[in-house]
């Protein structure tokens, strides 16, 4: 399999697919175009169980798998806002990726998208991003979307990261994630961020973006007619 990053403003990754049987992977409806000589199937992609766990990390219940029937066919899966496509092989994160609700776009069939419960109440409950988060396992290429640019830092051992919750994409698993509370009663009232920031401790490898989307939706809905 090939693949190439085609677009700037709202980017989409084309898969060549060099032998018949290599497979992607995406969620229900998130393919954009394809070639001929290609099937599709759809299931909830580990059960009914792994499928509802998925919709509660803010992917679909149902995976549609894309079948290469001949060497040479395409296809092609677009990112949903402004922002990037990001390949991640997962060879290089053999213990697994843990990303936000809504990261993931596509993979290889040999990568596996589960769930992954934050491991503190209170990282969950105030964290804005809700109790679970998507988990990345297995071999071969996936495909995150990034909302804005892309920024990746490589914590040392022990390295604190401090990051508005909705610029987290993704973080190696095994490090330690957890929700902070903003220090300073003015900083709380008057400082212009939320409450609770998130903390990640290196060593390990953490995805940044510099689009906060839900501080983008505060923005637009301010600025939205309202009805009489």
């Amino acid at each position: 399999m090939k693949f190439r990053i085609i677009g700037n403003v709202v980017p989409a990754v084309e898969v060549f697919f060099e032998q018949p049987g290599e497979e992607m992977v995406t969620q229900s409806g998130g393919m954009s175009w394809m070639s001929d000589g290609i099937s599709m199937t759809t299931d909830t992609n580990g059960g009914a169980l792994a499928g509802i766990g998925r919709m509660f990390a803010g992917e679909s219940l149902f995976m549609a798998h894309y079948r290469a029937e001949r060497a040479g066919s395409t296809i092609a899966f677009a990112a949903t806002v402004p922002g990037k496509v990001v390949p991640v092989r997962m060879k290089e994160h053999p213990n697994g990726l843990i990303c936000q609700k809504g990261a993931f776009l596509c993979s290889q069939a040999s990568v596996k998208l589960g769930i992954e419960f934050t491991k503190k109440l209170s990282s969950g409950f105030f964290g804005g991003e809700g109790f679970i988060l998507e988990k990345l396992t297995g071999n071969g290429a996936a495909f995150l979307e990034v909302d804005g640019d892309i920024i990746e830092k490589d914590l040392a051992s022990g390295e604190v990261l401090k990051v508005d919750t909705g610029n987290v994409v993704a973080f190696q698993n095994g490090m330690s994630y957890e929700i902070e509370m903003v220090q300073g009663f003015k900083n709380i009232l008057l400082g212009g961020e939320g409450l609770f920031l998130t903390r990640i401790t290196g060593p390990g490898k953490v995805i940044l973006q510099t689009q906060n989307m839900n501080d983008f939706v505060r923005t637009l809905s301010v600025r939205m007619p309202k009805r009489n």
